[in-house]
């Protein structure tokens, strides 16, 4: 059996935001509330953005690059406007629910197409399936992974199958 395009990007993105919805909860119930909310502007590095805009990233890696897909433009993320820790919450659990309801056969028609990715002048041409898989996937990686590191710097007790979460498996 092939893996197909929806495989690719939508399951993928499936299973790394709702490994997310698990390690920020995990966060709250060790952390509460207050001391979560002080994480979202920690940096690892002082030259890396803050720790919400990681969680911007893993929706825009994610439901934002299907978009995009689907469109046919990837841009950089909007401005998000000011959010606590449980509304960031609710926004990653919202982009699963999103993710779950995307139809596999609009996005395997994608195949194939072309899309651009543009930030300012930079314009990168793509095929959506080269988009996903040497852009986008890694991005949300990425960012997921960086998420996940914050929370571990900060005594969440978190391991790798925390954010591995639910594996597709079978025979």
């Amino acid at each position: 059996m092939a893996i197909s395009l929806y495989d690719v990007s939508v399951a993928t993105s499936i299973q790394i935001v709702g490994s997310m919805v698990g390690v920020l909860q995990k966060g709250l119930d060790q952390l509460g509330e207050a001391a979560a909310d002080e994480l979202l502007g920690y940096r690892l590095k002082e030259d890396m953005l803050p720790f919400h805009f990681q969680l911007n990233g893993v929706r825009h890696h994610s439901l934002g690059s299907v978009q995009g897909m689907q469109a046919g433009l990837f841009q950089p993320p909007p401005s998000l406007p000011r959010m606590g820790y449980v509304e960031f919450q609710a926004f990653i659990a919202e982009t699963l629910e999103q993710l779950k309801a995307i139809d596999a056969q609009e996005i395997n028609a994608l195949e194939g197409k072309p899309m651009l990715f543009k930030m300012g002048s930079v314009e990168i041409p793509f095929l959506c399936e080269n988009f996903s898989m040497s852009f986008s996937i890694p991005n949300l990686m990425f960012h997921a992974t960086t998420a996940y590191d914050v929370l571990r710097m900060h005594g969440v007790e978190l391991g790798k199958m925390d954010f591995l979460g639910q594996l597709r498996v079978g025979h």
